[in-house]
């Protein structure tokens, strides 16, 4: 289905659109106000977790590491205890 312009289409059957509202200036203050005020609470709420989970990184690191030691240790045994042919 073609769509047409208002212009070819009767008066009648074309919406027309509101003419914009004027906004009280109290509430785009309060808009603006709440805006800034969670952006500052993001920031804030940021700064507090940042540290707490560059912690939570450096145990897994480590927690990582020891794992993928005792993997190693665990292969190597494993190979050692293989019946093979060059025994």
């Amino acid at each position: 289905m073609l769509l047409q312009s208002c212009a070819t289409v009767p008066t009648y059957k074309c919406p027309t659109m509101a003419p914009p509202v004027a906004v009280s200036p109290l509430i785009k203050t309060a808009r603006y106000s709440a805006l800034i005020a969670g952006i500052l609470y993001g920031k804030k709420r940021y700064d507090n977790l940042k540290p707490i989970a560059a912690e939570e990184r450096r145990i897994e690191e480590e927690e990582k590491k020891a794992r993928e030691g005792q993997e190693r240790i665990a292969k190597q045994l494993a190979e050692a205890n293989e019946d093979t042919i060059l025994k």
